[in-house]
């Protein structure tokens, strides 16, 4: 009796084992793909439509988190010990630049480098290759044309008309803190006007902000809606609204205006890297970039390769700034100038 209650459970570990063994070969397989975790500071839709197409091209299982770019960067400060994603895609230039400056991205060559537009490659350059140019994006603002209208208000042309005060609590911007759009926005001001106009400016507009938001694509939506008479935002952003039924018209403003170079780069500490590169070298192609556009994004793509979206601001007409993304981008004048604007302006009473 002894002996044979002896078997059964021998027997019975035997199978057990057998089974599991059957089910970590499979878990193998179906995980030998790999997996990636992107954190994306573009338009939910353009990341989403690229995190599914590189997982059907590669069978790598991706996750995908859309957050503001200033809230990736903080996020990659405070998981600085223990990252949890693998690569930052999109959003401005500067907080990637700001990232490569205090060590939280990795160094990186592309095969891809060598197709890409001169501001592309600068941007790689300017880093140490710690980061890539993906898209450029000019400045701007928009205005609801019924607002206007209704209103029967002088269409804003230049920076100084939204100081007017028709626009009291009537115009939307992010916040720069959490928002690349609305840090280089006030990077742009400040070397346009110089730092004691500009702050003066930002000053006098804050009368007429209806709220900071967290998003910088947020204000082009709330102008396309009619919920504000202006929003000022990415023109690329405005465009895409625009072609969703928004009632606005785009303006680069007359005095001048400051652009993007939207960025990527590798978390420092990935736990994914090869994938990681495998993601980077794809996002530089054509087929990648192309996928902004059919997802409504109209940004300048940086591949020589892809094609322009006729939606696309033509940045030879716009009356572009010599955007120094060196000094802006970098974490000493990032800090300083976000502290000044947060006392001074968001917080002054």
């Amino acid at each position: 009796m002894g002996m044979k209650s002896g078997r059964k459970p021998s027997v019975f570990r035997a199978g057990a084992l057998a089974l599991l063994g059957l089910l970590a070969g499979a878990g193998h397989q179906a995980s030998a793909a790999g997996s990636l975790v992107i954190y994306c500071g573009m338009q939910e839709e353009w990341c989403r439509a690229a995190s599914a197409a590189f997982q059907q091209k590669t069978g790598i299982q991706v996750s995908m988190t859309r957050q503001s770019n200033g809230e990736i960067y903080a996020r990659l400060k405070a998981e600085k010990d223990n990252p949890r994603g693998d690569v930052w895609y999109g959003g401005t230039g500067d907080p990637h630049l700001q990232a490569a400056n205090e060590g939280l991205i990795e160094v990186y060559k592309s095969p891809q480098l060598d197709k890409l537009q001169n501001w592309g490659r600068t941007q790689a350059e300017l880093s140490g290759y710690r980061t890539v140019g993906i898209y450029l994006g000019a400045l701007g603002f928009g205005y609801s044309t019924e607002q206007v209208a209704s209103r029967k208000l002088t269409p804003p042309a230049c920076w100084n008309d939204l100081l007017k005060a028709d626009y009291k609590g009537e115009i939307q911007v992010a916040d720069p803190n959490s928002s690349g759009t609305a840090y280089t926005m006030l990077a742009t001001l400040v070397q346009l006007m110089g730092e004691e106009p500009a702050f003066d400016f930002f000053k006098k507009l804050h009368a007429n902000i209806d709220h900071y938001t967290t998003s910088g694509a947020a204000p082009s939506q709330a102008v396309a809606r009619g919920e504000v008479t202006v929003g000022i935002a990415f023109q690329h952003d405005l465009v895409a609204a625009a072609k969703k039924g928004g009632k606005l018209k785009v303006v680069s403003p007359c005095e001048g205006t400051g652009y993007e170079i939207g960025s990527m780069s590798l978390i420092k500490g990935a736990r994914n890297p090869e994938e990681a590169r495998q993601f980077y070298d794809w996002a530089l192609t054509p087929e990648a970039q192309e996928i902004g556009a059919k997802n409504n994004q109209f940004q300048l793509p940086s591949n020589i390769a892809t094609p322009v979206p006729e939606e696309a601001p033509d940045v030879r007409k716009l009356k572009l700034i010599a955007y120094d993304f060196d000094k802006y981008g970098s974490s000493a004048e990032r800090n300083r100038l976000l502290g000044r604007w947060t006392k001074e302006v968001k917080n002054a009473q």
